[in-house]
Order: C-alpha cells, then sequence, then structure tokens
C-alpha cells in the first residue's frame, strides 16, 4: 500500500475527520476526484495521500501547478510532443500525462487554465486517450486524475469562466477540505507537530507554548490557513532562544493583528473582530490573486460586484481601474 500518510492528515475536529474520511473512501476507488478548500488547508496533501492510500502507490505521484503553466504550451506539456512540433521543440517530450502512467496525476489550480486547454483536458478525460502535439498517432493513458481548486467551480461555470462538461467529468468524486477556523483545536494540535519538526531540523530542544500563544491561535481567524499557522510557528521558532514561544508576540513584530483572547471581550466585539480580520484577509488574497481586478475577484467569491466593491472599500483595499463598456 506504500508509505502510510495517516500522520499527515492530523486533526480531532468534526470537520477534519470528515474530510479524513473521505480521502479515505475515494482511495478505495478508481475515479477522478475534485478536491476544493482555501488555499492553504492541504489540498496537496489530500491528493498524496489519495495517491499513496490506494492501489497505485507504487507508481508515480506528479504534481502539476496549472497556474504556473504557459497558456500555449499546455498540450505540450500534459501529452508531449514530437521533435520539430514548434519552433522550440528541439527533441521530443514524453508529456506528464506519459510520465504518471500508472500512478497519478494532479492538477492543481485547474481553475487558472484556459478554456482551450479545458477543452484539450477534457477530451482527454472522455476515453483516456489523446495524441502528442505534432504526431499523429493515438496513445491510451493508464492514470488517475485528481484536481484541485480554491476557487467554487459551479460558479465559475455559471458564469462561463470553467467548462460545465469538464466540471461533471472531474467532480465524480470530491473532497473538501475545511479551512482552519472551523477545525476547534486542530490549530493547537497541528502548532505543536511543527515545533516538535522544527526541533529536529535545528537540533534544538522543543519549545512549548505560552498561555498567550493558545490564546492566539484561538483567536486568530488563519485566512491563510495551515500554510500560515506553519510560517507563523517557524517564524516564532527561530527568533525565541527561550523554553517557550510567543506567537502573539511574532505577530505584533510582523505587523499581524493580535486579536485579545476570546473570553476577555464581548460576544458581538469577538465576532466583529473575527470577520473584519477574516474579510480583509480575505479580499487582500482575492485581489493578489486577480491582480486588483474587482469584477474577476467578485466572480471568484460568488458575490455580486457592487457588494464586492463596497466590501473593498470598507477596507480601504486597491483594486485597478476598470475599463468601462
Amino acid at each position: 500500500m506504500g508509505i502510510s500518510y495517516s500522520f499527515h492528515l492530523l486533526g480531532s475536529s468534526v470537520a477534519f475527520a470528515q474530510a479524513r474520511t473521505q480521502i479515505e473512501k475515494t482511495a478505495k476507488v478508481h475515479a477522478t476526484v475534485l478536491i476544493e478548500g482555501e488555499t492553504g488547508t492541504g489540498k496537496e496533501m489530500a491528493a498524496r495521500a489519495i495517491h499513496y492510500l490506494g492501489s497505485r502507490s507504487d507508481r508515480p505521484f506528479v504534481p502539476v501547478n496549472c497556474g504556473a503553466l504557459a497558456e500555449a504550451l499546455v498540450e505540450s506539456e500534459l501529452f508531449g510532443h514530437e521533435r520539430g512540433a514548434f519552433t522550440d521543440a528541439k527533441s521530443a517530450s514524453l508529456g506528464l500525462v506519459q510520465e504518471a502512467g500508472g500512478g497519478t496525476l494532479f492538477l492543481d489550480e485547474i481553475d487558472a487554465l484556459s478554456l482551450k486547454a479545458q477543452a484539450a483536458l477534457l477530451r482527454f478525460l472522455q476515453d483516456g486517450t489523446y495524441r502528442r502535439v505534432g504526431g499523429g498517432a493515438t496513445r491510451q493513458a493508464d492514470v488517475r486524475i485528481v484536481v484541485a481548486s480554491n476557487a467554487n467551480l459551479q460558479e465559475l461555470a455559471d458564469a462561463r469562466r470553467f467548462r460545465k462538461d469538464l466540471l461533471y467529468r472531474v467532480n465524480v468524486l470530491s473532497v473538501h477540505m475545511p479551512p482552519l477556523r472551523e477545525r476547534g483545536d486542530d490549530a493547537i494540535e497541528l502548532a505543536r507537530v511543527f515545533l516538535g519538526r522544527l526541533a529536529r531540523q535545528y537540533d534544538r530542544p522543543q519549545p512549548q507554548l505560552t498561555p498567550a500563544s493558545l490564546a492566539y491561535i484561538r483567536g486568530h481567524a488563519w485566512p491563510g490557513n495551515v500554510r500560515e499557522l506553519e510560517n507563523a510557528v517557524h517564524r516564532a521558532f527561530l527568533l525565541s532562544d527561550c523554553p517557550e514561544i510567543d506567537l502573539a508576540a511574532g505577530a505584533r513584530k510582523t505587523g499581524v493583528q493580535e486579536q485579545p483572547p476570546a473570553e476577555s471581550q464581548g460576544f458581538r466585539q469577538a465576532k466583529e473582530r473575527a470577520v473584519g480580520e477574516f474579510e480583509r484577509q480575505y479580499l487582500s488574497g482575492l485581489l493578489e490573486q486577480t491582480k486588483g481586478n474587482l469584477t474577476r475577484a467578485a466572480v471568484l467569491a460568488g458575490q455580486d460586484r457592487s457588494a464586492f466593491g463596497r466590501l473593498v472599500r470598507k477596507h480601504g483595499l486597491r483594486q485597478v481601474q476598470e475599463p468601462t463598456a
């Protein structure tokens, strides 16, 4: 069955237990899987778990960031090309599909593919056959496809930014990775695991979390999810030479707004602070992803453009000037 991924699927919350059950079930069958979740929730970790807990664990796992593929070369990267197929094709290329032969091809950020590239992928998913760019021979691939997106593909399909027929093809099985803010004290469990790894990596004693750190972890919205938590713990570990580390102090040094412990706030105040921080971080991430394009950011958020614009102005965030019709 290959290496075990149980150690990587850490968390005791109900939300994460449901995700782990989905992962374990999908690993047992051969079908295309769609993994959805916010940035930093562990979608690639889930894809690797599906692969290594399944019957293909002794075959390759090939991850691909679709957002990093040049649009003109998507088909060449996925399916390969023959020598001389285009100007820079000095030699033949097998392609990622063949590289993952017998194993799993993980397509992260699938929503970043152009509609043309989506059509090429759809043709392949329909019957598992493909042709190399510049080649005439039809080839058959034995590969499991797992895809991931931090955007809502149904909403993108409704906005005609993602092919509905491709959505139906990739969404045979699905896994939802919950955000860290919905996982209770999983964040504390993860922080302690990260500290243990860092202590071994740097050959130092493992520090403990101060009570202020525990309160900060519970009170912070973690818009960057597990990735943000891991970076925060790493930073605090490197800056501390004490047997305890204070994540709240590290956040102040880096300009991250610290929230007072929830128990010292009224319910309404605590809720307003948490919602406000989440809104700002979430909006900032979308505007960064879309290079300030308000219309595209609103589509990704599944919000009306005018309402989305009011939220952006409320938090004083910058956007690009979009051309008028």
